[in-house]
């Protein structure tokens, strides 16, 4: 009996590496139905099998370059080669395009996390994927200390991301990224390191329209400030 899968649809890829076009599976929007989120913007979905988080990541059938969308197509030099050598020379054609396990999802991750060191590939992008595997981790409540340990790496890479600036091109804002490091940075227990962000972005109140994101940092500066008077 054929499986029900109309909540998923093909989008078409092109592959930087190897050239091939190919199609990978995402979730249809009407089908995304979140019913929770948390206070660094993980949501929970009604159903674990229809989460998007399961196809952010693009894994080429033919070479095995795996990529989010946030990826440039800069590749800086050398960096193909590399890609070919460590990766597309040992792929036994694993195939990520069709309806994915968690197990599968997981394995995308850090196929894309390790092309995007290779590729030297932005902090931002990086970052992303860092957060949504430990995202992953968390709504599906299998392993909480890998949770935490991609939670600090993607902190590492939005810091790095906030001091290089190279998250001025895409769709996070100076006040989001800085309210992401204070949560991110208050969820390991960095409660110092916290507090200077969500001060940060509260300094912006009166420049951004983000008033939302203020608010946000307001209220975790209260709830720890809450916790440390006991």
């Amino acid at each position: 009996m054929e499986k029900n899968l109309d909540y998923l649809y093909d989008r078409k890829v092109d592959c930087y590496i190897c050239k091939t076009s190919y199609t990978t599976k995402k979730v249809l929007s009407r089908y995304i139905r979140a019913h929770k989120h948390d206070t660094d913007f993980c949501s929970f979905y009604i159903s674990t099998k229809i989460n998007p988080l399961l196809y952010y990541v693009q894994v080429c059938p033919t070479c095995g370059f795996s990529s989010s969308e946030e990826f440039n197509n800069y590749f800086p030099p050398g960096t193909i080669d590399s890609i070919k050598e460590k990766i597309s020379d040992n792929w036994k054609a694993t195939f990520y395009c069709e309806e994915r396990s968690l197990e599968t999802a997981i394995n995308s991750y850090k196929l894309a996390i390790y092309c995007a060191t290779i590729k030297k590939e932005k902090h931002i992008a990086l970052a992303g994927l860092y957060l949504r595997l430990s995202w992953l981790y968390r709504t599906e409540e299998i392993n909480f200390e890998e949770e935490h340990r991609f939670l600090r790496l993607a902190l590492d890479e939005y810091i790095k991301s906030y001091m290089n600036n190279d998250y001025s091109e895409t769709h996070l804002s100076e006040v989001k990224l800085l309210y992401l490091i204070g949560e991110l940075s208050r969820r390991i227990d960095n409660q110092a390191q916290a507090t200077r962000y969500f001060s940060r972005v509260i300094e912006k109140q009166r420049d951004t329209i983000e008033k939302g994101i203020v608010q946000m940092a307001k209220d975790r500066w209260s709830e720890m400030r809450e916790q440390k008077l006991g």
